[in-house]
C-alpha cells in the first residue's frame, strides 16, 4: 500500500502558506490515482483551494480515479459551472458514466453549460444501456478515410491525436462511415508517404455490435489481447471504440459482483464489497438470502426427524452428520466455482458443456472414492466396527459424487433459463447438498440397519 504521509503533509503545509508554484511541482510528480487519494484525504476547504490551483484538464484526470459517490461530492464543492468545464476534459465514456448517475435537474444544469456539440455527444452516449458496448464506448478515436495516403494520414494524426483516447489503432472507414479496416500506428509510420492506406490496412477487423453485453466485450478484448475494439451499429457504421482499460474495469467489476452473488450478499452491486457501505445497507442485501436459506435449512432438521428410529438404534451415526453435510456442501461449491467462472468468461459453450459434465463426473468419482475409503478406515478403527465404516464410507461416496454433479449441472440449467447462475447458486447449492447428503446418509444406514445392530 502506498504511503502518502510525507507528501500529504507537504501539500497541506503549502496549501496553508499559499505556495502555489511549489504545490504544483509536488503534486505534478504524483500519479493521478495517488493524486485522487490525496484529494479525498484533504479537508473540504483544502480540496477547494487545491482545485482552484489545478487546471480543468488536471482535475479531469484526478476525478476519473475516484468513485462515483466521491465524484458527486466534488460537484457540490466545486459548483456546477466549474464541474461542467471539467467534464468536457474527461474521456467521453467516463463523462457519460458520471452524468448518467446524476439526477435530472443536476444533469441538465451541467449539460446546459456546454456547447451544443458536446452536449449532443454526451446525451447520445447516455442513451445506450449502461451494461452494453454502447454504454462502455468512447467516441474519441482516430478515424481515417480509406482513400488517404500514409502522408495525409500522419498529418491528420498530428492534429487529432491529442484528443484521442488511443492512437495505437487507426480505424479506416468509407465515405458513409462504415468500418473497412484497421491500421496500426507502426504500419503507418513505416509505410511510404504515397502509399494508400487501403493497401496496408487489415481488413478482417474484429468489431462488436453496439448492443453487445459489456462482459462479452471485455472477455473478447482479454481473449485477443486487444488494446481496443471498434463498436459498430447495425449498418456497420463505426460509432465508437472500447479500450482495454475500460474492459479490465468491467472484468474486475463483474468478478466482484459474482463474488457477492456467490456469497449470497446481494443482487450484484459492486458497492456491496465497498467498506464505505454502512452496516444497515450491507445487512439488507444479505438478509433475504439468509431468510430463504433458513427456511430451506429447516428441511435438514426434518430429515433427521424422519430417521429418528435409525438414529436411536445406532447413536454413533450422529457423530458423522457434520462430516457428511460439510463435505457435501464443500464439494458442490468447488464444482460450482469452476462452472460459474467458465460461464462468466464464455469458456463453456456447445459441446464444451457436455465435456465439462463428463470431466466433473470423473472428478467427483475420484474425490468420492478417496474420501470414502479414508472415512471408512477412520470410522472402522475409531468405533471398532467394520460395518459402520463401510456404511459411512458408502454414504459419503454417493454424497460426494451427487454433490459434484449438482454443483456442475444446477448452474448450467439456471444459465439456460437466462438467469444469472451466480445469483441463484452459492449458499443455495450448499444448503441443497446438505439436504441431499443427510438423505443419502440415513437412507444407506437404514437399508443396512440389520448389519449395524
Amino acid at each position: 500500500m502506498v504511503s502518502y504521509n510525507g507528501t500529504f503533509d507537504s501539500i497541506v503545509l503549502n496549501l496553508s502558506q499559499g505556495n502555489k508554484d511549489e504545490l504544483r511541482e509536488i503534486f505534478g510528480e504524483i500519479h493521478p490515482y495517488d493524486q485522487a487519494q490525496i484529494l479525498m484525504l484533504l479537508s473540504k476547504e483544502n480540496r477547494r483551494l487545491l482545485a482552484e490551483i489545478l487546471t480543468d484538464e488536471e482535475m479531469a484526470e484526478i476525478i476519473q480515479e475516484i468513485e462515483i459517490e466521491q465524484q458527486k461530492l466534488i460537484i457540490d464543492e466545486l459548483g456546477i459551472e466549474r464541474y461542467s468545464k471539467i467534464i468536457v476534459e474527461m474521456p467521453s465514456d467516463d463523462a457519460a458514466d458520471l452524468l448518467g448517475d446524476l439526477d435530472e435537474e443536476r444533469l441538465n444544469q451541467v449539460l446546459n453549460l456546454m456547447d451544443d456539440k458536446e452536449e449532443a455527444d454526451l446525451r447520445e452516449l447516455m442513451e445506450h444501456p449502461e451494461n452494453t458496448a454502447g454504454g462502455l464506448m468512447t467516441t474519441e478515436y482516430i478515424v481515417l478515410p480509406e482513400y488517404f495516403t500514409a502522408d495525409e494520414s500522419i498529418k491528420k494524426l498530428r492534429k487529432i491525436a491529442p484528443d484521442a483516447e488511443t492512437v495505437y489503432y487507426l480505424y479506416v472507414v468509407d465515405e458513409d462511415g462504415r468500418l473497412k479496416g484497421v491500421l496500426s500506428l507502426r504500419d503507418l509510420i513505416i509505410a511510404s508517404p504515397e502509399t494508400k492506406i487501403y493497401d496496408i490496412m487489415y481488413e478482417r477487423v474484429v468489431s462488436v455490435p453496439i448492443d453487445m453485453d459489456q462482459e462479452e466485450v471485455a472477455n473478447l478484448i482479454d481473449r485477443y489481447d486487444f488494446l481496443a475494439v471498434p463498436v459498430v451499429d447495425k449498418h456497420q457504421v463505426l460509432v465508437g471504440i472500447i479500450t482495454v482499460d475500460d474492459a479490465m474495469d468491467v472484468l474486475a467489476e463483474e468478478a466482484s459482483e459474482d463474488m457477492a452473488k456467490l456469497g449470497g450478499i446481494g443482487g450484484g452491486e459492486a458497492g456491496i464489497l465497498d467498506i464505505n457501505v454502512n452496516a444497515f445497507d450491507a445487512a439488507k442485501k444479505r438478509i433475504p438470502w439468509l431468510a430463504l436459506l433458513l427456511c430451506i435449512g429447516i428441511f435438514s432438521g426434518n430429515i433427521i426427524a424422519q430417521f429418528e428410529d435409525t438414529l436411536e438404534a445406532v447413536v454413533v451415526l450422529s457423530f458423522f452428520i457434520p462430516v457428511i453435510a460439510g463435505m457435501a456442501g464443500n464439494t458442490g461449491t468447488q464444482s460450482l466455482a469452476v462452472v460459474i467462472r467458465g460461464l462468466a468468461t464464455g469458456q463453456f459453450a456447445g459441446k464444451d458443456t457436455l465435456r465439462l459434465i463428463k470431466r466433473e463426473a470423473g472428478v467427483g468419482l475420484i474425490i468420492a472414492t478417496t474420501n470414502g475409503i479414508l472415512i471408512s478406515f477412520i470410522a472402522a478403527v475409531w468405533q471398532k466396527n467394520i460395518v459402520l465404516g463401510f456404511v459411512i464410507g458408502l454414504a459419503l461416496w454417493i454424497t460426494l459424487f451427487v454433490a459434484t454433479l449438482a454443483g456442475t449441472i444446477v448452474p448450467l440449467i439456471i444459465a439456460k433459463l437466462k438467469i444469472d447462475p451466480a445469483v441463484a447458486s452459492g449458499p443455495f447449492i450448499t444448503t441443497i447438498n446438505d439436504i441431499l447428503g443427510l438423505t443419502i446418509y440415513f437412507t444407506v444406514a437404514t437399508m443396512l440397519m440389520g448389519y449395524l445392530v
